[in-house]
């Protein structure tokens, strides 16, 4: 006699995040993870098309990575890093510093993309009050924002869903266009705009310059905002304005960072340096949650004082764990050694080519393609560009349809998008997409 599955016992006692846990169907009991592929408890075989929510970037179970994360155990597996430091996060912090756009100086480690962000909010506000400039307190962030799930990130954020039960607990920021281009915010059409749209974010910085403390974007792509992809002078005309009005840049590379965008930065693709950049996701290649925060000297300068009240107060309990540090330098090493943005680059030709075609689609509004991420935004009338937006329920029908074909896709609403682990090959890609082209034939509104 079989005891309970996997799936029975977690419906006893375990609460899943964006999960209304009422009707949701049950959860996936993956109990296994290779390459590009998922193993159920049940025996079914899933591409991983969305790299575990975007960590994921060399595969399941890599080798050389389970190897980094042995052999560090068998050293040191934790210590607190107030008043403590140890090789792997020197080691990590020398190796991000190299590969960073240049001027970055200082790496202040956190456990995950949130966190990330909100160390930046933080270090931006007291980097205005340790200069004597203490009325700077207040952000710029853009429509469409995600930032996390911590207040500062969600203070950050857009307005959402995501965001609205907590609106009491929230801060007020300046809020700046996006360059969506296929829903322009200004009516015009990107083969003929001078990304105009910049105009909205240096009409606030003109207004409310003396009391900003930085401007906070997710640079080249807005990920669950609507995996939105920008040209590079929106981006170059971030920093060129934060120049002129004497604001911080701070870049959120949560999502972007280590390749995603077929750069190893999305900074990069407007040769721009931040002055705060925040790393998450796949800084640990997938394995361990850990958070980077990362900035300039002048930035850590103003923190140096004989007095203690100008100390950065914050830190985790896992902050620069080893387990992560060492996994996150075996992740860079293979970035070296393995061709890994010469692959994101093929994968990208490859995503376009075979996506392209699904524009024709009656419910494809746009076909976005950047670096490793292939987008498709799904609309109810091609000509009104009419859509549900996050809530629509064509996202779990589409998720449902795909599981059944063994390929997991978590459509944000009517954005669907593929992201799968770079070590995807031209062939897996090919399959993908045709499971996604037929299921979006057969989908009846």
């Amino acid at each position: 006699m079989t005891g309970p599955t996997l799936v029975d016992r977690d419906r006893v006692s375990v609460w899943h995040p964006y999960t209304q846990m009422l009707t949701a169907p049950p959860p996936l009991p993956i109990v296994r993870g290779e390459g590009v592929y998922l193993y159920t408890e049940d025996g079914r075989r899933l591409l991983d098309g969305i790299s575990s929510w975007w960590v994921n970037i060399h595969g399941h179970s890599h080798p050389r990575l389970n190897a980094a994360l042995a052999a560090q155990a068998r050293q040191l597996e934790h210590v607190m890093f107030a008043g403590c430091t140890h090789p792997p996060a020197v080691d990590l912090a020398d190796r991000l510093l190299a590969v960073l756009p240049s001027g970055l100086t200082r790496v202040f480690y956190s456990d995950n993309g949130s966190t990330a962000v909100e160390v930046a909010l933080k270090m931006a506000c007291q980097y205005w009050g340790n200069r004597g400039e203490a009325a700077r307190r207040s952000f710029v962030a853009l429509h469409h924002a995600y930032h996390g799930d911590t207040v500062g990130a969600m203070s950050a954020s857009e307005e959402s869903i995501f965001t609205r039960p907590f609106a009491s607990m929230l801060f007020t920021v300046h809020r700046a266009h996006a360059p969506y281009c296929y829903r322009c915010p200004l009516g015009l059409d990107r083969s003929t705009c001078a990304a105009e749209c910049l105009g909205d974010l240096e009409r606030l910085l003109t207004a409310h310059g003396d009391t900003l403390a930085g401007v906070l974007v997710e640079p080249m792509l807005q990920g669950a905002g609507g995996m939105i992809v920008w040209p590079a002078e929106f981006l170059a005309g971030v920093r060129r304005l934060c120049d002129a009005h004497g604001v911080l840049m701070i870049a959120d590379e949560v999502l972007t960072g280590f390749g995603r965008t077929g750069r190893m930065f999305a900074c990069e693709h407007a040769a721009v340096t931040p002055d705060i950049i925040c790393l998450s996701k796949a800084l640990t290649g997938g394995y361990l949650p850990l958070g980077a925060t990362v900035t300039t000297e002048p930035v850590y300068e103003a923190f140096l004082s004989d007095d203690r009240l100008r100390t950065f107060f914050h830190g985790h309990s896992y902050t620069a764990n080893p387990l992560a540090c060492a996994v996150a330098i075996a992740s860079l090493d293979l970035f070296h050694e393995s061709g890994v943005l010469e692959r994101v680059r093929q994968l990208e030709g490859w995503l376009r080519h075979g996506l392209a075609p699904l524009g024709g689609l009656s419910l494809v509004g746009e076909v976005r393609v950047i670096g490793g991420v292939g987008i498709l935004e799904l609309v109810t009338d091609k000509t009104t560009k009419t859509a549900a937006g996050y809530l629509d329920n064509i996202g779990p029908r589409l998720a449902a349809a795909f599981l059944e074909r063994g390929l997991l896709l978590r459509p944000l609403g009517n954005i669907l998008y593929l992201m799968p682990p770079y070590v995807v090959t031209e062939s897996e890609t090919a399959w993908a997409i045709d499971q996604i082209r037929d299921v979006l034939s057969g989908i009846r509104r």
